[in-house]
């Protein structure tokens, strides 16, 4: 794999269903993505965008073809290696916040980073937090969190390993147009400070355009590449 590449992808095909009876979801990918880039994939629901952001994330597996992301090749990978192929190298942020109630915000953030064997866990934690404007709120559970600040967790946790790739499916979905804007802001703020690949899932072409390339998904096919 080329040193400036982090994510290459060759005809990736997702079925689902039957072997008599499959449903295509994605057709044939092949997708070259630079270190450093802010990448948006636009398109309608079900045009296959979630789907192939999942694969490349290693949450799970392509039907056919090829992946290597961060210099792993998904290849013959079960789900436990897929899992440690994301540990320390990948951060996905997703619509849906997925925080443990039971855990504080700074616990949320510093837990996976012990399971992982940070020894600087919670001091991490801690600056994350900080760094995106939560300093104040490390010990309130999520159910006392606005839902802008519960992603505002959600991104501190995903870049608290300080991956060199970042995944952002629909990051924004259930937040008004003010809290979106700053948490868009805030990703990639963080994304320009680790020196990131950032992927981003979205329909909102506004969002889209920040990004330095654009790919259009239609029928689980790329359909159009624009940017560098």
């Amino acid at each position: 794999m080329a040193a400036d590449i982090a994510i290459r992808a060759r005809d990736v095909t997702l079925s689902l269903g039957t072997r008599e009876a499959p449903t295509e979801i994605l057709k044939s990918i092949d997708l070259d993505i630079a270190r450093g880039a802010s990448v948006a994939i636009l398109g309608p629901s079900g045009s296959g965008k979630s789907s192939l952001m999942a694969i490349l994330a290693g949450l799970e597996q392509a039907s056919g073809g090829t992946v290597t992301v961060a210099g792993v090749s998904y290849a013959d990978l079960d789900e436990d290696g897929l899992a440690r192929a994301r540990r320390g190298r990948i951060g996905i942020v997703l619509q849906a916040f997925h925080l443990l109630p039971t855990m504080t915000a700074l616990e949320n953030v510093a837990v996976p980073l012990e399971l992982a064997g940070a020894a600087d866990a919670f001091a991490r934690a801690e600056t994350e937090l900080h760094a995106v404007g939560l300093g104040h709120r490390m010990n309130h559970y999520p159910v006392q969190l606005s839902g802008g600040e519960q992603q505002r967790v959600a991104i501190a946790r995903a870049v608290a390993p300080r991956p060199g790739i970042l995944f952002a499916d629909e990051p924004t979905g259930n937040l008004d147009g003010a809290t979106s804007g700053a948490i868009v802001d805030l990703l990639f703020e963080r994304q320009h400070d680790a020196a990131a690949t950032l992927l981003i899932i979205t329909h909102d072409p506004k969002l889209a355009q920040r990004c330095g390339r654009v790919l259009e998904m239609r029928d689980g096919r790329i359909v159009s590449d624009t940017g560098t």
